[in-house]
């Protein structure tokens, strides 16, 4: 089964006219692109990504070092030569033509370097000002070389449209229910103990009894073996029904050792062939979610670690579907983001070489290039490996799930249930704190954001929808409540200002208020006075009383936190989901109350409100029994700002009044005619 795609053409102000001649001579349909990229693919998947693992390392050795004794030229001569190894692995292994930008950009990079190694030798004082002088160069010769670098890819549309969704009817004898099509199936996770990886074990096993095995895809961490992280997660307080009531269900969840980031997933062999004879189903959430993460890093997890997964489907005997979780996020870089994969800025696989025999300094410097209109290395990672997967999945059936920003549960297993303090929860946990007070945002704008369980109800219902009712179509999911049920960002605000008051942490250590600003000025202004001088004080007063001081280092990564985010709380993006509710159409209303991931059933009042309860009790540890106490400090923390704010109008009064003759003879004007009308009451 092939997939044809609609894929939208973006072609940039930065392509060359080689390049557009190139697109405009041979287009390479999309559909064709992707079948004979995958077959070789399907074939011979391990041995593939071996070689051209060898390939990129040895020609990173033989293609950047250089003898700083030889002469600039010779040197120069050499790593020209040297390098063809590694520019091929950019240009001549790919079916269509393109001009690729990193081709000139990595020849710069080793020229650079290899002059660079040689008069750094001479000028820069020994060895240490010579490589100082190369990272330099190399990256000055990389983000020149970038600044007119074509798309290594731009695929034109081949116009086709998803098929429709035949909704559900009563009399369709040919229906099978979600829980039904789950009976005696094994499902394999990746990213199961992660945030969403967790909703979805819990949920698998509450909805779908009949389930026959869960196989967790688990790293070995801190010295602990993957059988007693499977342990600590199964007793994570998520899973406190399911062992109350069906204990025997855990049993069924079943650790694979292994490593996202390794060759073949660091899975053995004798696992590999247990994966690959039993199951049906995959969920591919593992990923790296930090915003600021290294470009080396994030394309290892994101992008190398699902091209490792597709190569192990492929191998997979009776894989009726896999799902890949991105984010919506992928394509910020435009403000309309369809149900379809666009084409990304760079080929997947030059990105890979990349950053297989580029020096991480010099990779460093150039990541800004390379990202452009994204804001982080997550977003960027994330939209080549939708490409990637597009072309390495074959005849795989695949989907792709894109949720907007994921926050606590809304009902499964129990509302308001998180465990950290990623993207919104942490800013709101700070303000509750009495921590955090300003911040630049788009106030009118809309905060897409989704519970988590409305997420993983729809993956698990994307993963029925892919088996049953088999499609030429990869679908996609943008998992969003924008279009359906929108929140701004000052509705959220306010329900959050209110919910932190009524319900209060213990030790907040002020009366929580906030404002959302878009002036940068006042916004930094309000910072150093309501963030960092506060901060400074209260350290100051721990050091006198033999305290170790905090909030100086707390108010820190608030800031960093806040800057992450600042991206996306001053934008605004549509996202269509078409298909997720043509999906919601095409369920029982029996699967429908089972799983829900229709967003029109939020109450986001509510919502926030059960929000600041979960991370109250899951993050911070307080039992409901403390709100008493934390009320009457809350009280108390009232009184005690609207204090402060009147002594403050009444210094400031009495400053401006010192400094200014003729503001104080119109302040005793204002207060003579006062006392003449007061006077003058009685006989009214």
């Amino acid at each position: 089964m092939s997939h044809a795609v609609a894929i939208k053409t973006e072609t940039e102000n930065c392509i060359s006219s080689n390049n557009i001649n190139s697109l405009k001579q041979s287009p390479q349909p999309a559909q064709q692109l992707h079948n004979s990229s995958s077959s070789s693919n399907s074939s011979n998947c391990s041995s593939s990504s071996n070689n051209t693992s060898t390939s990129s390392n040895s020609s990173s050795s033989s293609g950047i070092s250089s003898n700083s004794s030889n002469s600039s030229s010779n040197s120069n001569n050499t790593n020209n030569n040297n390098s063809d190894a590694t520019f091929s692995l950019l240009n001549g292994t790919h079916s269509h033509q393109r001009s690729n930008g990193l081709t000139a950009a990595a020849h710069a990079a080793v020229s650079y370097a290899s002059s660079g190694s040689g008069s750094g030798a001479g000028t820069g004082g020994g060895a240490g000002g010579g490589g100082a002088s190369a990272g330099t160069g190399a990256a000055a010769g990389l983000n020149a070389t970038l600044l007119g670098a074509a798309p290594a890819t731009a695929l034109p549309s081949n116009g086709g449209l998803q098929s429709p969704y035949e909704r559900y009817r009563v009399d369709d004898t040919s229906y099978v229910p979600i829980g039904q099509f789950y009976a005696g199936r094994s499902v394999f996770i990746t990213g199961g103990t992660g945030f969403m990886g967790k909703v979805l074990v819990e949920k698998l096993l509450r909805s779908c009894p009949d389930i026959r095995n869960i196989y967790l895809l688990i790293r070995p961490k801190r010295g602990q073996e993957v059988s007693a992280r499977l342990t600590e997660l199964l007793n994570a307080p998520l899973f406190e029904s399911l062992r109350r009531e069906k204990p025997k269900e855990l049993s069924k969840v079943i650790p694979i050792s292994g490593d996202i980031t390794s060759e073949e997933l660091g899975i053995s062999e004798s696992d590999q062939s247990l994966l690959c004879r039993n199951v049906s189903v995959v969920f591919h959430s593992a990923a790296t979610v930090k915003f600021d993460e290294k470009l080396k890093l994030s394309v290892t997890i994101n992008m190398l670690g699902t091209k490792r997964l597709v190569e192990l489907c492929h191998r997979m005997m009776s894989l009726d579907a896999l799902i890949h979780v991105s984010t919506a996020y992928c394509n910020c870089d435009r403000t309309d983001v369809s149900e379809v994969i666009y084409a990304p800025p760079y080929n997947p696989d030059d990105i890979i070489s990349l950053i297989n025999w580029l020096p991480e300094d010099i990779l460093d410097q150039l990541t800004p290039r390379l990202i452009g209109k994204r804001p982080n290395t997550y977003t960027f990672t994330k939209a080549l490996a939708e490409h990637m997967l597009l072309k390495e999945a074959g005849n795989l059936p695949v989907a792709i799930v894109r949720p907007s920003i994921v926050t606590a549960s809304l009902n499964e297993p129990f509302a308001g249930w998180v465990d950290n303090f990623n993207g919104p929860t942490g800013l709101v946990s700070a303000l509750a704190k009495g921590l955090f007070r300003t911040m630049m945002c788009e106030k009118n704008y809309v905060a897409d954001m989704v519970p988590v369980d409305i997420v993983i109800n729809l993956m698990i219902a994307a993963a029925w929808r892919t088996a049953t009712r088999k499609s030429n179509n990869l679908l996609i999911y943008n998992c969003c409540t924008g279009q359906r049920n929108p929140i701004i960002w000052s509705e959220f605000v306010r329900y959050a200002m209110s919910s932190v008051r009524k319900h209060p942490l213990e030790g907040c250590l002020w009366y929580p208020t906030g404002d959302l600003r878009m002036n940068r000025p006042m916004n930094t202004l309000n910072c150093i006075l309501k963030h960092f001088l506060p901060a400074h004080i209260l350290d100051a007063v721990a050091r006198i009383m033999g305290k170790k001081p905090f909030v100086v280092n707390v108010q820190n990564k608030i800031a960093k936190a806040v800057e992450c985010l600042e991206y996306f709380a001053t934008r605004q993006w549509r996202f269509k989901d078409d298909n997720v509710n043509g999906l919601l159409h095409t369920l029982s209303p029996k699967d429908r109350e089972i799983f829900v991931f229709d967003v029109r059933n939020i109450d986001w009042d509510k919502y926030v409100e059960r929000y600041v309860l979960g991370f109250r009790e899951f993050l911070f540890k307080q039992r409901p029994e403390s709100l008493p106490a934390s009320r009457k400090r809350m009280v108390r923390l009232y009184y005690l700002h609207q204090l402060i704010k009147v002594v403050a109008v009444l210094l400031t009064w009495r400053f401006l009044m010192s400094r200014s003759k003729r503001l104080n003879d119109l302040w005793s004007a204002f207060l003579e005619n006062v006392l003449k009308i007061a006077r003058l009451i009685p006989f009214l």
